[in-house]
Order: C-alpha cells, then structure tokens, then sequence
C-alpha cells in the first residue's frame, strides 16, 4: 500500500454517486484483495500487534427462562 494517490484522476459528483461506486468496486473485488485492505486498516487501527497475534474469542451465556 505504498502507492501514491494519481491526482490527475479527479472524480466529481454526489455522495450517494461515491457509495454506490465503492460498493460496486467491492462487489467486484477478489478475495485477496478483500482480505489485503481489511489486514491494513487494522494495522491502522489497532497496530501491528492485531494482524500478528489471533483474534479473541468472546462468549455470552444467556439464562433462558
């Protein structure tokens, strides 16, 4: 991800334009590439510790009645 931004590529129009062409790119994505982006921003997020280490497991008990 040490691509730099092409600001001769300028994109204008609405939000809802924006969304709907994010979620098309996506729709249209390889698995890798998924996996690749979602790996980064946790990197981002949580720093390099939480793409190192295992996810943790949380467990709710729930009382029936």
């Amino acid at each position: 991800m040490d691509e730099r931004i092409d600001r001769k590529a300028v994109s204008i129009g609405s939000s809802e334009d924006q969304e709907k062409e994010d979620i098309r790119y996506w729709a249209e994505a390889d698995a890798t590439e998924k996996f690749t982006t979602i790996t980064y921003l946790r990197e981002c997020f949580y720093g390099p510790e939480a793409t190192t280490g295992r996810l943790q497991r949380v467990y709710t008990v729930l009382k029936r009645s």
